[in-house]
C-alpha cells in the first residue's frame, strides 16, 4: 500500500468541543513538503486539462483538496472542497463542513488546489480571489504539476464498514480507500479495549461489509498506523495473494478460451461503480482475467455479490463470485482468478451448455426438446417396454403433460441431457431433485450413432455437470442417487462397480429393495386394536436411523432427509408448477416400532417407474406380520390415484424370509458428492471417460 507514490500523510488531531458535545474534525496535516519542491521535475498538466478534471469531479459529486498554510506555525493543511462547474479559468469550491468545523480558514494562506485521482496527485497553482467560511474562489494562473505516480492506483471508498480484530483487540470503523494490495481504515477501539493492545508486528483479522454483506475477510499485516486516543488510521496489506476456496480436485472441468470472448460485468462492491473485464479463460467453476497494473481493482478474497457473464450480448448469466488469486502475468497485465460461489441452477445449466457445446455441438443440456422425438426415443430404446406401457397407457395424457413441462418449460427442479443430431435423440439421461438435499439420476437410454458410445457420452455430460454443481448452495445437493436392477449390466458396472471398489459406505452405498406393485386389496381392512399407524415422531425416526446404521451403515437415510427437519422442496416444486410431497408413518404395537412407511407423492410420470410416487417400507422388527404390514400399506394407498401403487420393501432379507411375492429388485445407490471426484477418477480409469 505504501510506495514512492504515496503523497498525503493525514493525521487526525482529535478533540471534543465542550460547548456542543460533538466531535470536531481538525484539518489534515500535509507532511510531504519535499514533493512541492519536486514540482519542477514533474509532468505538466494544461489549464484546459485542469478545468476538465474539475468538471469531472463535479459531475460525479466528488471533491478535491485545498492546500493551505498557517501564517504563524508554517504548517500545511489539506481540506476537502466540492467544486462548482466552471467554463473559464475561475474555480469556486464549497468547503466540506466536516473538515472546516472549528477551523478559521480565512486566516490561512492559499497554496494549491490538489487533485488526487488515486494514481497521482496534481498540484494546481492559482491566484486566490476570495476565501470565506463557506467557499473558496481562485483563478487558475498556470499549468498544473502531476506528482508521485503510484505503482497501483488507490480508490476512495464510501459506505464500507470495517472491523479489526487481534487477540482480544477489537475496533470498528470504516474503509477510507483501498488498492489491490492494501486497505486504509479509520477505526475506534471497543470500549473494553485500547489501541495500546494493538501489536503492529502481529497479523490482524479484518472484515469489510456493505449493508451487512461481507465483502472481504482475511488476515493482514499492519503496514503503518497513526493512532489517537479515540480513533486511528491503519494501513493493512492482505497476507494471502491466493485464496484456497475449495478443496483441490484431481479432475477439474476443462478451462476454455471462447470466441467471441465473454465479458464480466459487475458493480464493484468497494467502489459501487460498474466494472467490465474480458474473460481470458472460463470453466463451470470460474474464470481468469487480466487487468492493467495501474488500473487494477481486484483484491484476492473480495466477494462480488452479483456478477454477469455476458456472451457478446447474446446471453447473460448471473452469479455470485470471489476473487481467489492475483499473480504477475505477462504483457497482458496482472492475471486474476475468479471463482463462482453460487448461481441458480438454470443459469448454471446455460453456462454448462455453452461450454459443452463448444467441445461437442451434439451435446445438449436442458434445452427445448421436440416431444415427438423424445417419445419415439423412449419407445425405440425399449425404455418404455410393453409391461411398463400397460401400466401408464390409461394415464398417457397426464404423462404427456408432465413431460412437456419438464422438457420445454425448463423448471429448476429437473435437468436433462441429450445427444442429438438434426433433432433426433441418440442418448438421454436426466436427473430430478428427489429430496431436500438429494438429486436422483434416471431415464438413462441410448441408441447407436456412428460407433459412438452415446450412453457413455450422456453419462459423461451429467458427470461433467455435477462436478461443479454440487458446490453451489442453490443446487441443494449433498447426495446423488439412482435406482437400478442388479441384473442390468451397464448400471451395475458404472454405479455398483464404484460402490464396491470404494468400500466406504459413507462415501457411496447400495441397499437392496424388493419391488411389488400394490393393488389396494386391503383398502377396506382395519388394523387390529393393538396396532397403530401414525405419522412418525422424532424418536421413531431416530430409531430408524439406528436400525439402518446397524444394518447398512450407508447414506440412504441422509439422502431421504428423514431427520425431521423442514425444507423448501414442496415450495420449490409448486413454484415450478409441479407436485412433490412425502410423509413418514410409523407402524407400532403397544408402543413398539415395527416398521416405517415413507409415502412419496408426485406428478404422474415424473419418474417413469413411479419411484417418486409410491411407498417405501423399512421393516425394523423382522417379526412384523406381513398381513398387518399389508393392511397398513392399504390404508395409505387411498392417497394415490393409480390402479397399482409401487411398493419397495427393505431389507430384502425380510421379504425373502417371509416368502413375500415380488416382481423384481432394485439397488438404491447413493453417492456423497464429497466423493464425486473419486467417482470421476473411477469412470476415467475403468471406462476411459475423460472430462476435458
Amino acid at each position: 500500500m505504501e510506495d514512492k507514490g504515496q503523497i498525503i500523510n493525514r493525521t487526525r488531531l482529535g478533540s471534543t468541543s465542550p460547548l456542543s458535545g460533538t466531535s470536531q474534525v481538525p484539518p489534515w496535516l500535509f507532511q510531504h513538503q519535499d514533493l512541492i519542491q519536486a514540482a519542477e521535475n514533474s509532468l505538466s498538466v494544461t489549464k484546459e486539462e485542469v478545468i476538465n478534471y474539475v468538471n469531472h469531479i463535479h459531475f460525479r459529486d466528488g471533491y478535491l483538496y485545498v492546500l493551505l498554510r498557517h501564517p504563524r506555525y508554517e504548517e500545511s493543511i489539506l481540506l476537502r472542497a466540492y467544486p462548482k462547474p466552471c467554463s473559464g479559468n475561475k474555480v469556486t469550491c464549497m468547503w466540506d463542513k466536516r473538515d472546516t468545523s472549528g477551523t478559521d480558514v480565512e486566516i490561512y494562506r492559499f497554496l494549491y488546489l490538489v487533485i488526487d485521482d488515486g494514481r497521482s496527485m496534481t498540484l494546481v497553482p492559482a491566484t486566490l480571489l476570495e476565501i470565506t467560511t463557506d467557499y473558496l474562489k481562485v483563478k487558475i494562473s498556470s499549468e498544473g504539476c502531476a506528482l508521485g505516480q503510484r505503482q497501483t492506483r488507490r480508490y476512495k471508498c464510501d459506505g464500507i464498514t470495517a472491523e479489526v480484530i487481534q487477540n482480544g483487540f477489537h475496533a470498528t470503523g470504516k474503509l477510507l480507500d483501498f488498492s489491490p494490495t492494501g486497505f486504509r481504515v479509520r477505526v475506534r477501539p471497543a470500549s473494553s479495549c485500547s489501541f495500546h493492545w494493538l501489536n503492529s508486528d502481529v497479523p490482524v483479522s479484518i472484515s469489510l461489509k456493505r449493508s451487512e454483506q461481507v465483502i472481504f475477510s482475511g488476515n493482514c499485516r499492519c503496514i503503518r498506523h497513526e493512532l489517537g486516543s479515540k480513533q486511528g488510521e491503519i494501513i493493512l496489506s492482505p497476507l494471502e495473494t491466493e485464496i484456497k476456496r475449495f478443496r483441490k480436485k484431481q479432475i477439474r472441468n476443462l478451462r476454455q478460451r471462447l470466441t467471441p470472448t465473454p465479458t464480466l460485468i459487475f458493480e464493484h462492491p468497494l467502489l459501487s461503480k460498474q466494472v467490465q473485464m474480458a474473460v481470458d479463460d472460463i470453466s463451470t467453476s470460474g474464470f481468469s482475467v487480466y487487468e492493467a497494473p495501474d488500473d487494477a481493482v481486484l483484491v484476492p478474497g473480495m466477494i462480488i455479490p452479483k456478477m454477469e457473464i455476458d456472451f457478446q450480448g447474446a446471453s447473460a448469466i448471473s452469479c455470485e463470485a470471489q476473487v481467489i488469486y492475483r499473480m504477475p502475468g505477462d504483457e497482458k497485465g496482472v492475471r486474476c482468478g475468479i471463482s463462482v460461489l453460487d448461481m441458480d441452477i438454470i443459469a448454471y445449466s446455460r453456462l454448462t451448455h455453452i461450454l459443452t457445446s463448444a467441445l461437442d455441438p451434439h451435446a445438449y443440456i436442458s434445452s427445448r426438446v421436440d416431444m415427438n422425438s423424445l417419445w419415439e426415443f423412449f419407445f425405440n430404446t425399449g425404455f418404455i417396454y410393453p409391461k411398463k406401457y400397460r401400466l401408464i397407457q390409461a394415464y398417457k395424457e397426464r404423462f404427456k403433460d408432465t413431460y412437456r413441462k419438464l422438457y420445454q418449460d425448463n423448471p429448476g427442479i429437473a435437468r436433462h441431457f441429450t445427444y442429438q443430431r438434426n433433432g433426433k435423440i441418440y442418448g438421454h439421461i436426466s436427473m430430478i431433485r428427489a429430496y431436500e438435499k438429494a438429486w436422483m439420476i434416471h431415464h438413462h437410454a441410448a441408441l447407436p450413432l456412428d460407433q459412438k458410445r452415446t450412453g457413455f457420452l450422456v453419462l459423461r455430460q451429467i458427470m461433467h455437470y455435477l462436478n461443479d454443481m454440487y458446490r453451489l448452495p442453490s443446487s441443494n445437493m449433498n447426495y446423488v442417487m439412482c435406482y437400478f436392477r442388479p441384473e442390468n449390466r451397464f448400471p451395475n458396472l458404472v454405479f455398483g462397480g464404484f460402490s464396491r471398489s470404494l468400500k466406504k459406505p459413507k462415501g457411496c452405498s447400495m441397499d437392496l429393495f424388493s419391488y411389488l406393485p400394490y393393488t389396494s386389496l386391503s383398502l377396506g381392512a382395519r388394523l387390529p386394536d393393538e396396532w397403530v399407524l401414525k405419522e412418525s415422531s422424532k424418536g421413531e425416526l431416530w430409531e430408524l436411523e439406528r436400525f439402518y446404521d446397524h444394518h447398512s451403515g450407508g447414506l440412504l437415510m441422509e439422502a431421504l432427509g428423514l431427520n425431521g427437519e423442514g425444507g423448501t422442496l414442496e415450495e420449490d416444486y409448486a413454484r415450478s408448477g409441479f407436485r412433490r410431497e412425502y410423509k413418514v408413518y410409523s407402524l407400532l404395537k403397544a408402543n413398539e416400532l415395527y416398521a416405517i412407511l415413507l409415502a412419496n407423492q408426485s406428478d404422474l410420470g415424473l419418474n417413469l417407474s413411479e419411484l417418486l410416487n409410491g411407498i417405501k417400507i423399512f421393516v425394523i422388527n423382522p417379526e412384523s406380520p406381513w398381513d398387518i404390514l399389508s393392511t397398513a400399506i392399504g390404508k395409505l394407498t387411498k392417497q394415490y390415484y393409480t390402479e397399482k401403487v409401487p411398493v419397495m420393501c427393505y431389507p430384502f432379507e425380510y421379504v425373502k424370509a417371509n416368502k413375500i411375492p415380488h416382481e423384481k429388485q432394485y439397488q438404491a445407490w447413493v453417492l456423497n458428492v464429497q466423493c464425486g471426484n473419486e467417482y470421476l477418477e473411477y469412470m476415467q480409469n475403468k471406462f476411459k471417460i475423460t472430462y476435458s
